[in-house]
């Protein structure tokens, strides 16, 4: 896992709502100005583009603002800021998950070297990975609809 948390790709996320036009088209946009304090459905629901969007697009959408409204002016996200919104804001996939030797290499990960920060693609795949990996992945699979 050691090479997901250091990417060498040059992936920014414009945080803050500072956008490159030429990456996106305004309409996809987070208005520019939205405070931190608005609710992360709130600021689903002023993204035009996400008016007809499908499920998966709102729950990248939803990791997205998630990220940028915990990041640092900078768009980077301290390992200590991320261990906390794993333990907080996404317990369901992590809870017993301690005993797995993964697990716990990816959190040692967070707590090493704290100096240096996530970005959005570094955050995506420690999401990704902790999913995959979880029980509650699963149980989502096994379940009959």
């Amino acid at each position: 896992m050691g090479t997901c948390m250091h990417s060498t790709r040059d992936h920014t996320i414009h945080s803050r709502g500072e956008s490159n036009p030429s990456e996106a088209p305004a309409s996809i946009l987070v208005p520019r100005e939205m405070p931190k304090s608005v609710s992360i459905s709130k600021q689903l629901a002023s993204i035009k583009a996400l008016k007809k969007g499908s499920d998966l697009e709102k729950a990248i959408a939803t990791i997205a603002l998630v990220f940028r409204d915990a990041s640092d002016p900078d768009g980077k996200l301290g390992k200590a800021t991320a261990k906390n919104l794993l333990q907080t804001q996404f317990r369901n996939f992590t809870e017993r998950e301690e005993s797995k030797p993964k697990y716990r290499d990816i959190l040692s990960e967070l707590d090493e070297h704290t100096e240096n920060k996530l970005d959005f693609e570094d955050f995506a795949i420690l999401l990704l990975s902790l999913t995959i990996m979880s029980d509650l992945l699963q149980k989502i699979w096994g379940e009959k609809y």
